[in-house]
């Protein structure tokens, strides 16, 4: 699997407890980064291909908003999910 998207466990197991959220504040040193990028750079992808398909799944969310444009562009003040981690988008300085 070329993406670490958290995807949920397939099957049943009673003894499981969700595992909290993972935080990933991202500091953001220009004005944009594309989505795919970003999933590369937060350490969620091995590859900015792997975003860009990931994205295409419909796994990600943009500001709650299930983004399905690759190379959105991604802004300081932002809030990307994809599976179990939640990327906050940080300005620089």
């Amino acid at each position: 699997m070329p993406c670490k998207s958290g995807a949920p466990l397939r099957g049943w197991r009673a003894f499981l407890v969700p595992s909290p959220m993972q935080q990933i504040r991202f500091e953001l040193d220009r004005d944009h980064v594309e989505l795919n990028q970003l999933l590369k750079l937060a350490g969620l992808c091995d590859s900015g291909g792997a975003g860009k398909a990931l994205v295409a799944s419909g796994a990600v969310t943009v500001d709650g908003t299930i983004e399905l444009r690759k190379t959105c562009k991604i802004r300081a003040g932002q809030v990307v999910q994809a599976g179990d981690a939640r990327i906050e988008i940080i300005g620089a300085g």
